[in-house]
Parts: structure tokens; C-alpha cells; sequence
């Protein structure tokens, strides 16, 4: 009996609904799977020139951002060498932001050419952040938002209310 080849989380693409018939072709638009493996794949990004999408993989036993081609096929090139989540493309396509595994705000320089990826250059920008997981960042590449947790003691007491309930029914 043949081993079922189960799937972890996978990357779909999801065809634009509002394309006419003569633009998708005689094919009706369905979800397709793009990436489907064994591991598990988050946070898809597409390049700004939509021909890459950038991802995080576990495939490797721990996570790492990949790029692929888009539509495909091609080959996945690793970005991150140390760990890394959440990828979030320079608007002109020529660097690649990530949070490494130490929750610094780490930058790739990408080249495109052809059909071909170059990873370049890789270096942490800032942190460790605490808390660091999405973030986003300017068109330019030289600024960031991101939504972090206060640092250090809020000085706001914690109160515990123990049978909260019975005191609901008190006349």
C-alpha cells in the first residue's frame, strides 16, 4: 500500500474573478495550488513586477525565505541563510526585507535578470525587536512601520476576578 503524500500549509493562487472570459482564456478561473510540499509555506508576497513571489518555508528544517517564479516554472532560491520569516518586497524590486531568526530587520539585495534571480548582499538593519513579526516598509526602503509590544513594566495593575459569574445573579 502506497504511502498518502500529505501536504503541510501551501501557497494557491487565486485567479482575478472579474477577468472576462476572452481574458483568462476558455479556462474557467478555479484556485490552484502554486506551492504544495510536505512543509509548510507562509506569507506569500508578490515582487512589484509580479513575476516572483517571496515566501517562508520550514523546509529546511526551520524557516527560511525562499523566492520562486511566478507563474513558474523555475527554481526556489533561498534568501535568508540563518532563519527567516515574513518577506516584504522594496517597491522597486531590488531588495528583499525579512525578520531573521533573531528578530532583526534583515535586507537582501535581489537582481532580476532574464528569468534568473541574484541574492546579493544579506545584512540585519536593526533590532533585535522584541515582539517583531509583520512589518512594512517605505517605497524608498528606508523606513519601516511595525506594530511592537511596550517595553519594560506598564505601571497598570493586573486584576483577577475569581467567580465573576455568581456575582451576576446577586439581588
Amino acid at each position: 500500500m502506497a504511502q498518502e503524500f500529505r501536504t503541510g500549509n501551501d501557497l494557491w493562487i487565486l485567479p482575478d474573478p472579474l477577468l472576462s472570459e476572452n481574458e483568462r482564456g476558455s479556462t474557467i478561473a478555479k484556485p490552484y495550488a502554486f506551492v504544495q510540499t510536505k512543509f509548510n509555506e507562509f506569507f506569500p508576497q508578490f515582487s512589484p513586477n509580479g513575476k516572483w513571489i517571496a515566501f517562508y518555508s520550514n523546509e529546511s528544517g526551520r524557516n527560511e525565505v525562499y523566492v520562486t517564479p511566478f507563474p513558474g516554472p523555475g527554481a526556489r532560491h533561498r534568501v535568508s541563510s540563518a532563519g527567516g520569516t515574513y518577506p516584504v518586497w522594496r517597491r522597486d524590486g531590488k531588495e528583499l526585507f525579512y525578520v531573521s531568526a533573531d528578530n532583526r530587520v534583515a535586507s537582501a539585495s535581489v537582481e532580476m535578470k532574464g528569468g534568473t534571480l541574484q541574492v546579493g548582499n544579506v545584512e540585519a538593519l536593526s533590532g533585535p525587536l522584541s515582539g517583531l513579526n509583520q512589518f512594512d516598509v517605505s517605497a524608498n526602503g528606508q523606513r519601516f512601520l511595525a506594530i511592537l509590544p511596550p517595553e519594560g513594566d506598564s505601571g497598570e495593575p493586573l486584576t483577577v476576578v475569581l467567580n465573576w459569574a455568581a456575582g451576576l445573579y446577586k439581588r
